[in-house]
């Protein structure tokens, strides 16, 4: 699109001429004329739509039963907090609230150890670290946490919490729109889950989120099926473990 050379702005001429261009090439996608090809295009569209949707049922189907609240989740040893960016250093307002539900459990008495998971491919970027501050501020004994510093996305913690960490079984801590992802994903991984969606307000990241479970989803049944490495494996720690020792 041109610029005006005064303001910079786009030239109301070009935006014209390329709306005029969008309206032809809309006029130009027609249905067929014939009845029996139009009905074919509609099939066509909503076997589309189906296999789109496969995914997300499957997502549905898998978590079924496995959702619980932070007052009914059953007693399990570890629980799993999955990153969710930092603002300046410190975590964000969504992953402030997952971690606000591990501390809560953790006072509770319905979890012993928290598995921090995130991203630290960069050094001035260190999501574990950050949630392991801000959960010994609320309580959370040092020693009960234990970081993961490459879980890059909800496959690669769920496959690093199994064969690394050696976890069979944990609480799934995230907000609702990803909390029936992380719960399928893990199973399929081999960990036993319940999942625990914690409350966000609706705002245009919680929005965002929810869309992008759709698209997520289809990533997620491959990954479920294919079952490929995380981007980082690495050897076993005993991280869970000596935790899980440690004297309350």
């Amino acid at each position: 699109m041109r610029r005006s050379r005064r303001s910079g702005a786009t030239d109301p001429s070009a935006v014209r001429g390329w709306a005029r261009g969008g309206v032809a090439r809309l006029r130009r996608l027609r249905l067929p004329r014939t009845r029996r090809g139009q009905r074919r295009a509609v099939q066509a569209f909503m076997a589309v739509c189906v296999v789109a949707l496969l995914p997300a049922t499957w997502l549905f189907v898998t978590a079924d039963g496995r959702l619980r609240t932070t007052a009914d989740v059953p007693h399990t040893r570890v629980a799993v907090v999955f990153g969710a960016g930092l603002w300046k250093g410190e975590p964000s307002p969504y992953l402030a609230h997952r971690l606000d539900a591990a501390a809560e459990l953790y006072e509770a008495g319905r979890i012993e150890v928290v598995l921090v998971t995130g991203d630290n491919s960069r050094e001035e970027y260190d999501e574990p670290d950050a949630m392991r501050a801000y959960l010994t501020e609320r309580g959370v004994p040092d020693r009960r946490i234990v970081s993961d510093y490459a879980g890059f996305d909800t496959w690669d913690s769920c496959v690093r919490a199994k064969k690394v960490f050696g976890v069979d079984r944990a609480v799934l801590i995230s907000q609702g729109f990803h909390i029936r992802r992380a719960v399928a994903l893990c199973r399929a991984a081999g960990v036993s889950s319940y999942g625990v969606g914690v409350d966000a307000k609706h705002d245009v990241t919680w929005y965002y989120g929810g869309a992008r479970e759709v698209f997520a989803a289809g990533k997620a049944a491959l990954d479920a099926a294919l079952r490929p490495d995380p981007h980082f494996l690495g050897p076993k720690e005993p991280g869970v473990r000596d935790a899980l020792a440690a004297r309350r």
